[in-house]
């Protein structure tokens, strides 16, 4: 039986992230996952995710961001390749909209000049949008496209031959953790679980508490090419009304622009992910840049499908839910993190590090926006 410290079951960003972390510390850890980099399965696949300094979600997320942030420069210097591509992040709503006037205090509590523009300076800066006159908008600097495609195959190669690249299945036991693989066994003193969509299937004591749901992302043809090209079209996010936000990027790979809803789709399996994105699922996308980035509005071009897995919202502290989990499980050797809601892959570096220290600093917890504790059954 082969032995470790910890091991880190589930590979994506926060995983891939947190066995990093471990390594660099120079933990004698392990890393298992059966799928590799370039899988169109689990939360973190596809070529980019969206970086943004100031998150309309929680203000404390700033100081996350920015460790996440040095974390991502650090990556990219001593690789070479290109993690963090800069983009400004429009921000867009109706009147008095929630999410424009979160960002914007999360701007101005961090000392950075006021982000607020009229929608009418907003379309003649970015002629490819088409914003109604009463919207409110802010435009951030310090965005990026986080190119997600090349930080996975980074952290594999750096991990090398500390990855497992198997299923596996867990035991908890008052010492440690077994863990079982097709072809070896394996007991790792602590576990960490980042199992994205799968965590409730894992825990399901903690099912109730995650919602699965499907999200529809297409890659759209634009109708004015030289307005959306990067430097022209900022990385931008809509917000339409409840439930009804669309976000996007500029056409920075000669694919199109890529849209998706930002909100809570149909409620699926783990493993539900198929079929592919339908015309249906991808028209509302579509009408919304018809309505808004005129510029960005064309036939569809290709198409994909990712899983949120979000948090229930807490009911010991004001919580509106979609809050990360990253905690010790009670009673045992296990760290969780999941239920990143959607929004957690910016923050791989700074999450990773702290599921690191959760599985070698028993003194340490994290933030108490993340912890079990904030609902009564783990309180």
């Amino acid at each position: 039986m082969r032995k470790c410290e910890v091991a880190v079951l589930g590979l994506g960003l926060m995983g891939g992230a947190a066995l990093g972390a471990l390594l660099d510390a120079g933990v004698d850890a392990l890393g298992f996952d059966p799928i590799g980099p370039g899988s169109d399965r689990g939360s973190s696949h596809g070529s980019c995710r969206i970086f943004r300094r100031f998150n309309f979600e929680n203000p404390n997320y700033t100081s996350l961001s920015d460790e996440a942030h040095a974390g991502w420069i650090r990556l990219q210097s001593e690789s070479g390749q290109t993690i963090l591509t800069e983009a400004p992040v429009l921000e867009a709503g109706r009147p008095g909209s929630a999410m424009v006037a979160s960002s914007r205090a999360a701007a101005i509590a961090k000392g950075r000049p006021d982000p607020m523009l009229t929608a009418a300076q907003a379309n003649r800066e970015f002629p490819a949008f088409s914003l109604p006159d009463d919207w409110d908008v802010v435009v951030q600097d310090g965005g990026a496209i986080l190119h997600t495609g090349v930080v996975m195959t980074l952290m594999r190669a750096r991990a090398r031959d500390r990855v497992i690249p198997e299923r596996a299945s867990f035991t908890p036991h008052h010492d440690g953790v077994s863990i079982r693989t097709d072809t070896e066994e394996f007991f790792a003193e602590r576990a960490i679980l980042a199992l994205g969509p799968w965590l409730g299937r894992a825990l399901p004591q903690l099912a109730a508490l995650l919602k699965v749901t499907r999200q529809a992302v297409g890659w759209f043809a634009p109708s004015s090419p030289e307005s959306v090209s990067l430097g022209r079209l900022p990385i931008f996010i809509l917000d339409r009304g409840p439930d009804d936000t669309v976000y996007g990027f500029p056409d920075f790979e000669q694919r199109g622009v890529k849209a998706a809803p930002h909100n809570h789709g149909p409620v699926v399996g783990p493993d539900d992910w198929g079929p592919q994105a339908s015309d249906g699922e991808l028209r509302p996308i579509g009408e919304a840049l018809a309505a808004l980035v005129p510029g960005a509005a064309g036939p569809i071009i290709d198409r994909d499908v990712c899983l949120y897995t979000n948090t229930a919202p807490a009911d010991r502290r004001p919580d509106a839910g979609e809050e990360f989990i990253i905690d010790r499980w009670p009673e045992s050797r296990l760290i969780v993190c999941s239920a990143c809601s959607g929004h957690g892959a910016k923050f791989a570096p700074a999450i990773g590090q702290r599921l690191a220290r959760l599985a070698t600093d028993p003194s340490y917890q994290a933030e108490p926006f993340f912890q079990l504790s904030r609902y009564s059954r783990f309180a």
